[in-house]
C-alpha cells in the first residue's frame, strides 16, 4: 500500500460520521506499525487529531500495532483471504502484534476493525 493511502487515514475517519458516533468516548494515542514505517495515532473522541510518522524518540503510546507490509497489504486486499481479513485473525495467525496495555484496543475493537479496514480496496466508506 502507498504510504500516501495510509497517511489519509485521518481524512477518511473523520469524515465517516458511524465511526465517529462509535468512538465518541474513546481518547487513546496508538502506535501503528507498517513494516518499517510507524505511526504515532493520537484519538479524541473518535476523531484522529494526528498522524505523526515516525521516527519517534520514546513516544508515549496506550497499545502498538504491529505488522510487516507484507501482512497489511494482505489485510487490506479488496476481499482478503482468511487470517488476513480481520485483525483478530491477524493476532490469532501471529501477523500482527498487540504490544502495551490491551484494554482501549479490546474494549473499542469495532472501533479499530472499522478504522484500520478503511483504507481497503473497494470499501465503499473509503471512497471520499
Amino acid at each position: 500500500m502507498p504510504a500516501d493511502l495510509i497517511e489519509r487515514l485521518p481524512q477518511l475517519a473523520n469524515g465517516d460520521a458511524e465511526l465517529l458516533r462509535r468512538g465518541r468516548f474513546l481518547d487513546v494515542t496508538f502506535l501503528l506499525q507498517i513494516g518499517d514505517r510507524d505511526y504515532l495515532v493520537s484519538i479524541h473522541r473518535g476523531r484522529i487529531e494526528a498522524m505523526r510518522p515516525g521516527p519517534h524518540v520514546q513516544p508515549r503510546w496506550s497499545f502498538a500495532l504491529r505488522a510487516s507490509q507484507a501482512a497489511w497489504d494482505a489485510f487490506w486486499e479488496a476481499v482478503p483471504a482468511p487470517g488476513a481479513h480481520d485483525l483478530m485473525a491477524m493476532l490469532k495467525m501471529d501477523a500482527l502484534r498487540l504490544e502495551g496495555d490491551p484494554y482501549a484496543f479490546m474494549a473499542n475493537l469495532r472501533y479499530f476493525k472499522e478504522l484500520l479496514a478503511l483504507p481497503r480496496a473497494g470499501n465503499c466508506r473509503a471512497v471520499p
